[in-house]
């Protein structure tokens, strides 16, 4: 099916963590719009089954097309691991996840071959990030840490809470006796959690963050397709705002949330039912 380059990009979450992964196609495609939905009734989707996973990204696809968009990212490294291969296969447009990109920087920024992996419980038991960084290299020791605490923290706001930092510091503590020199945010929800993980594994362990590295993966995934939109929109038009949200529960808290860390006003954010599609 050919889709009109301005169509929208479509991106999903199950909450506000694929925020981080929208405030970097902002940053980086600025030209392009793009439909949001985070499945905030029915987050974490971390302790979930790979069947429950599959069923609600299939709705949220399903709802995306009916935006008409032109490619969809799936903002979520839970339902990246589970579901993508399995809805790439069933749709006719373009789509990727954050795990491939994130896992191929990782596997390129390590210098003693040992990576930090955190993430819900479900991406890390997937694997995927392990398969897909031993592909690259097959030397690299990746150690996992299910961290199921991290996203209800960040959806609760609380992100240098003492809570946290005390959460925190007992699901590093692992990683950190084996001597790890990267560290996967393996949760678009880590990010917003950046400067305090940061604090605690100190400057000797880098960071990634696979949202960067998804928004460069989708300019490259446009520019081949010549899917590029080259029409210039500032964000600030009065007759169409280039950022539309959606939820599945409590607008007003994610459009408070959105508002905070994304470089626009979020206008508007509708909450609709995502069991009907």
């Amino acid at each position: 099916m050919k889709y009109k380059k301005t169509a929208p990009i479509g991106v999903f979450d199950s909450g506000v963590g694929g925020l981080t992964v929208a405030r970097e196609i902002m940053r980086n495609l600025p030209h392009e719009k793009i439909v949001y939905f985070g499945d905030t009734a029915r987050v974490p989707y971390g302790s979930k089954s790979k069947e429950t996973i599959l069923r609600y990204s299939r709705q949220i696809v399903r709802f995306l097309q009916t935006q008409e968009v032109k490619a969809i990212v799936v903002a979520c490294n839970t339902a990246s691991a589970l579901a993508l291969e399995t809805i790439r296969e069933e749709i006719d447009i373009p789509i990727i996840g954050v795990v491939k990109p994130g896992a191929k920087v990782a596997a390129q920024t390590t210098r003693n071959k040992k990576i930090g992996l955190i993430g819900t419980r479900a991406t890390v038991k997937s694997d995927l990030y392990r398969r897909t960084i031993q592909a690259e290299n097959p030397e690299i020791e990746v150690i996992g840490q299910p961290c199921p605490l991290f996203v209800p923290l960040v959806e609760e706001g609380w992100l240098k809470d003492p809570v946290t930092i005390e959460v925190a510091k007992r699901y590093l503590a692992p990683l950190l006796e084996k001597d790890i020199d990267t560290l996967i945010l393996g949760c678009t929800h880590y990010p917003l959690l950046r400067s305090t993980l940061k604090t605690l594994v100190g400057d000797e362990v880098t960071l990634v963050n696979p949202a960067y590295e998804t928004a460069k993966e989708l300019q490259r995934l446009l520019k081949e397709q010549g899917m590029e939109n080259g029409i210039e929109s500032d964000g600030h038009e009065e007759e169409e705002f280039p950022y539309r949200f959606y939820v599945s529960d409590a607008e007003e808290r994610f459009q408070e949330f959105a508002g905070s860390i994304l470089p626009y006003d979020v206008r508007m954010t509708k909450q609709i039912n995502i069991e009907e599609f």
